[in-house]
């Protein structure tokens, strides 16, 4: 198998686009033999190593409704709008059960980053070397001002994609020049920081200040890797694949019929380029 990576990108409910994409690329039996992500990015990663086709879209569109899963009643009672409980134990453990098998015996190598509160830091942790993968993922999805922070290791964490949200460069240190970038925004898109969620940052993780630190560079930094990315791409050293045109999904949707047809357009918009894409890993 050729070395190249795959880099997932995060956004919440808009994973469904990456799920749609990696449902393809089962379909293909297509098996990428590294792969990193954080927050719902690296989510959508688990469906795929344990080769469960439709099961990350499944997981999204049949309990989006459910209180559980998502609802400011959780936010209120539990002090987290995702219903991390719900998601990563009852879900994955009893609803849509989660081939543990498939996924811990698989040589995929998969890395999920979450960011360190105290350092402000991105730190990555790697299926090789035996964590729970599955309590990192909770970490690196656990929202700033909308989760509980994470302890692991007697470390805190939160939301990967706040300190590195798409990991290309951790690619790139791990030996993987060549790499598939999936994003969940369109190429038009720039993020934009709000002064709002900065103040509040600012005064709910006072004893995190390294933590608000990183979050005030959150819009730039983004911005900064999407110009990064893109400048790889014209090398061909990165092939991106992204919506084609704006995503009216957000990354709390819940309207099915949105989520379905996000899903649907990223499994269409990869099988459409799926032969310029077997192109360019010919070239590796």
């Amino acid at each position: 198998m050729k070395k190249f990576g795959l880099v997932l990108e995060g956004g919440g409910l808009r994973g469904v686009y990456t799920a749609g994409v990696l449902d393809l690329f089962l379909d293909k039996n297509f098996h990428a033999p590294y792969m990193i992500g954080v927050s719902a990015g690296a989510c959508q990663a688990y469906s795929y190593i344990s080769k469960q086709r439709g099961r990350s879209f499944r997981v999204s569109a049949d309990y989006v409704g459910d209180h559980r899963y998502l609802s400011l009643r959780n936010l209120i009672l539990k002090g987290e709008i995702f219903g991390m409980d719900f998601m990563f134990n009852e879900v994955p453990n009893h609803l849509i059960p989660f081939d543990y098998d498939v996924f811990n015996n698989s040589d995929q190598e998969f890395v999920i980053g979450a960011t360190n509160c105290k350092t402000g830091l991105c730190e990555y942790f790697y299926k090789s070397d035996k964590h729970d993968m599955l309590m990192i993922g909770r970490a690196s999805s656990s929202l700033p001002l909308l989760s509980k922070v994470v302890t692991l290791n007697e470390k805190p964490y939160l939301d990967g994609g706040i300190a590195m949200p798409i990991p290309l460069i951790k690619a790139q240190e791990d030996g993987y020049k060549a790499n598939i970038v999936i994003l969940t925004r369109d190429g038009t898109f720039r993020r934009k920081q709000g002064k709002n969620s900065l103040r509040l940052m600012r005064a709910v993780y006072r004893k995190y200040p390294l933590l608000a630190k990183t979050y005030e560079k959150r819009a730039g930094d983004y911005n900064l890797m999407l110009e990064y990315i893109e400048r790889q791409e014209k090398k061909g050293n990165v092939f991106i694949i992204r919506p084609k045109k704006p995503v009216v999904v957000g990354r709390m949707e819940k309207n099915k019929e949105k989520l379905k047809a996000f899903y649907e357009e990223g499994y269409e918009e990869a099988k459409e380029i799926w032969p310029a894409l077997e192109e360019w890993l010919g070239r590796l």
